[in-house]
């Protein structure tokens, strides 16, 4: 059996993909095999386009990933083809969540146009295909929940959604609880549905080493999805919340001993204050593996500006040591985004990214800042607007109303204190030679 590039890494071996992250990154490749090894970095890449490839984890940039996807009530897959076209623009990693028309062919379409990874959550096709055959999502057997991962997984995956740490029992203490929302995941719901009506715990859960040797064969990576994640930032860290953690904690452990890639999703809804250490809680269980952030959202009031709202929890939550940042469009909550509602989305997040860099990369992540900052201070515009996040969005909103007769924008016009105190600093030069 080939070796997985966990185990590849436990035996120092430096593959091509481990060479293009390190060069990519900016960081000792030595030292990148050791994060691997331990599981504390993962590289998601796709089996069959080699070049589709993002490393994520300790020392690396903060990645962002776009969700894209149909639904039931809107089934466009032109459109989802230029999101996806967004997503490489602006993105790390992308998921394909659709769930409204042909899931094999959408999926395809999908990872042909991408240029990133693509990840899925096969749970959502396997309960609405038993839905269209049998006449209930819940309907699906375990094995048409496993053939559907595989299917996946052969189709170029590179990483996917598994709701595994919810049990039956801790479902139904949700279920029956105070909670506000009591189960706010689409995954998660359905597993939890499945459970239910067939009275059995988890397939993914009670067959974790058959998970397992799925995915060791293709060397995905899985991201343990959180089901019982809040909803309501009411509900954040409550019992269950914490419960499903530290059992993804444990489902970690047990695939790094296989030799399989993992991280863990969460957080939620969760407010501002809770943030960084549900990072280090996070951390701490799971001994440093990559934490992939939904959000978190540090409030429920903000649709339609989720995107702004979950850019200042993603910020925070990056710093902290969060690794990838689930983006958050400005129709959550209120509908499906179009094409303008994902860049705008993906933008807020790619801010936040870079934010939360500067904390935890320091310098290296500085000198990005550092070099607009010289151009501003000096208006050297052509300079300037093109290091910025979207020059050409900058450059539009600099001539919005002409191009500026000053040298300064139209701002502060001839009053800008750059250019007054340009104009003071050559004076004082003037001074200084004439004496």
């Amino acid at each position: 059996m080939a070796k997985t590039l966990i185990e590849e890494a436990r035996e120092g071996r430096v593959t091509d993909e481990v060479k293009l992250i390190a060069e990519r990154e900016g960081v000792d490749v030595n030292k990148l095999i050791r994060r691997i090894a331990t599981g504390r970095v993962i590289i998601i890449r796709s089996i069959k386009e080699p070049d589709k490839v993002a490393g994520v984890g300790l020392g690396l940039t903060t990645k962002i990933n776009v969700n894209i996807g149909t639904s039931s009530e809107v089934l466009d897959l032109t459109m989802e083809l230029e999101k996806v076209r967004v997503a490489n623009k602006w993105g790390d990693t992308l998921m394909d969540l659709s769930t409204g028309g042909d899931l094999d062919e959408i999926r395809g379409a999908v990872i042909r146009e991408s240029r990133i990874p693509v990840g899925t959550v096969p749970v959502y096709q396997a309960f609405i295909d038993a839905f269209k055959r049998r006449g209930g999502g819940a309907y699906f057997t375990e094995d048409d929940l496993f053939n559907t991962i595989e299917r996946h997984l052969k189709d170029g995956v590179s990483f996917m959604t598994l709701h595994a740490a919810v049990t039956r029992d801790l479902a139904l203490k949700a279920l029956r609880s105070n909670r506000v929302i009591p189960i706010v995941s689409r995954g998660g719901d359905m597993m939890i549905g499945w459970m239910l009506h067939n009275n059995a715990e988890n397939p993914l859960y009670v067959k974790w080493d058959y998970v397992l040797e799925l995915f060791r064969e293709y060397d995905a990576v899985i991201s343990i999805g959180g089901a019982l994640r809040p909803g309501a930032t009411a509900d954040s860290h409550d019992e269950f919340h914490i419960a499903e953690l530290i059992e993804a904690a444990r489902l970690v452990k047990r695939a790094l001993r296989a030799g399989v890639q993992v991280m863990v999703e969460g957080p939620g809804h969760v407010p501002l204050n809770e943030v960084v250490w549900d990072v280090k809680l996070m951390k701490r269980l799971t001994g440093g593996v990559p934490y992939y952030v939904l959000g978190p959202l540090p409030t429920d009031v903000a649709a339609p500006y989720d995107h702004i709202a979950g850019a200042i929890g993603a910020a925070l939550a990056g710093a902290a040591g969060a690794d990838l940042l689930c983006y958050i469009t400005p129709a959550e909550h209120l509908g499906l985004p179009n094409v303008r509602q994902v860049e705008e989305g993906a933008i807020a997040f790619r801010i936040a990214a870079h934010i939360a860099d500067i904390v935890k990369l320091g310098r290296k992540a500085r000198r990005w800042d550092d070099e607009v900052s010289t151009y501003r201070g000096k208006l050297m515009w052509d300079k300037l607007i093109p290091k910025l996040i979207d020059p050409e969005n900058a450059y539009k909103v600099y001539t919005q109303f002409g191009v500026p007769k000053v040298r300064a924008c139209t701002m502060c016009g001839g009053y800008c204190p750059m250019m007054l105190v340009m104009e003071q600093i050559r004076k004082l030069e003037t001074m200084g030679g004439a004496q």
